[in-house]
């Protein structure tokens, strides 16, 4: 047994031996290294993609997926979701797409939208919706989060034309069509309808006793440095507050 372990202690102390076996071990190492960086290259894995554009807030759903073949190596990188349920039912989320022939990404998907409205009304305020068009909106340029004036036009008894800023600097809280479809990401939304605001009781009252005198709302854009440095909401109590008032008292 002594002189099996002397042997071997003259053969490790042997320079040419160590290096030989330096040698054998990288060979050993570089070879397991291929053979892993092959496999990752050939062995492919079945990943879903969109057969279809998906816009942001759509729904995905079963038949807007197919599946393609892809290395593995290509999800060493990346997010792409590669199981479909957690996919179906899901949205796209707001400010994403997906595109035609595209895959999905993790942070594309979205468990349910954001309900923006409910979440900016303040405490003790109200939702009022103004029935616009696509004229009334200038083709579509009034968004969410704008700041824009509401001016009144109402013919009193005496045929005098009333026309004038009621509301300067109100805040766009959403853009919606005639099914109620939130514009700005609904991809199924048509041409917008209403404009959705936070307004206090006595703006809403007065937005609402507007329509007993037959006077119109109308929206007024702003400039972008009006929504980026917007003031408080005031609401004119000039002659056009008056005018309303006094026909309502009467």
């Amino acid at each position: 047994m002594g002189n099996i372990v002397t042997t071997l202690k003259r053969f490790l102390s042997n320079k040419n031996t160590v290096t030989i076996l330096a040698v054998l071990a990288g060979i050993i190492v570089l070879w397991f290294f291929y053979n892993y960086r092959v496999n990752q290259a050939i062995t492919t894995v079945e990943i879903p993609y969109a057969i279809q554009k998906i816009d942001s807030g759509g729904v995905i759903q079963e038949e807007n997926i197919e599946y393609r073949e892809i290395s593995i190596s290509t999800l060493d990188d990346n997010d792409i979701v590669t199981d479909v349920s957690q996919l179906i039912g899901k949205y796209v989320c707001v400010g994403s797409s997906v595109p035609t022939n595209g895959f999905f990404y993790q942070t594309q998907i979205c468990n349910k939208l954001p309900n923006s409205v409910l979440d900016e009304l303040p405490e003790g305020y109200y939702l009022y919706a103004l029935s616009v068009n696509s004229e009334l909106t200038y083709g579509n340029s009034i968004r969410p989060n704008s700041y824009i004036d509401l001016w009144m036009r109402a013919i009193t008894e005496n045929g005098q034309i009333l026309y004038g800023p009621l509301v300067q600097s109100i805040k766009v809280l959403e853009v919606r069509d005639a099914n109620n479809l939130d514009i700005s990401w609904n991809s199924e939304a048509g041409e917008p309808a209403y404009l959705l605001f936070a307004v206090d009781e006595e703006l809403h009252t007065v937005l609402e006793l507007s329509k007993d005198v037959g006077a119109s709302i109308e929206p007024v854009p702003r400039t972008a440095s009006y929504t980026a440095n917007p003031g408080d909401t005031i609401l004119n109590k000039d002659e056009l507050y008056s005018y309303i008032m006094r026909f309502h008292a009467s």
